[in-house]
């Protein structure tokens, strides 16, 4: 399943594109208040169209059927060339789960992957459990 729907790309840009412009104010914060940045002023439909924009930006860039980046509640997508899924469960090798804020954040380059990491917000399981190299988006 898509991360979007085809006729919601250009809300997704929109809610995508507000969470990056709230995110800005803030690049030049110590890293200990940008770990933490949550744009409490969004509503909950815009986070969820940024999250499913952004996923299929991410998509877009790294196709295939190796790693599955789960974005609770909103989306998952399956990215990266390798083994694909289990016929059984349908879940590839390599998991990756992120809160939706933490995506967002490192989707927008207000924080990077080595840095949510390293405190503890990301959950990675497999070989291909790193994607520094394909952030920030666009």
């Amino acid at each position: 399943m898509a991360a979007i729907r085809e006729q919601d790309i250009s809300k997704g840009m929109r809610a995508f594109d507000a969470w990056r412009e709230a995110a800005s104010a803030h690049c030049n914060e110590p890293l200990e208040a940008r770990l933490t940045f949550s744009p409490a002023a969004l509503s909950r439909s815009t986070w969820a169209m940024a999250v499913r924009y952004s996923l299929y930006l991410l998509e877009n860039k790294a196709p295939g059927p190796g790693v599955e980046v789960r974005v609770a509640p909103w989306s998952a997508v399956k990215i990266l060339d390798g083994p694909a899924s289990d016929p059984h469960n349908l879940t590839p090798p390599d998991v990756i789960e992120l809160e939706p804020d933490v995506w967002l954040r490192m989707a927008c380059g207000l924080t990077t992957w080595v840095e949510e990491k390293a405190a503890g917000h990301i959950t990675a399981i497999g070989e291909r459990d790193d994607l520094s190299a394909l952030l920030p988006l666009e």
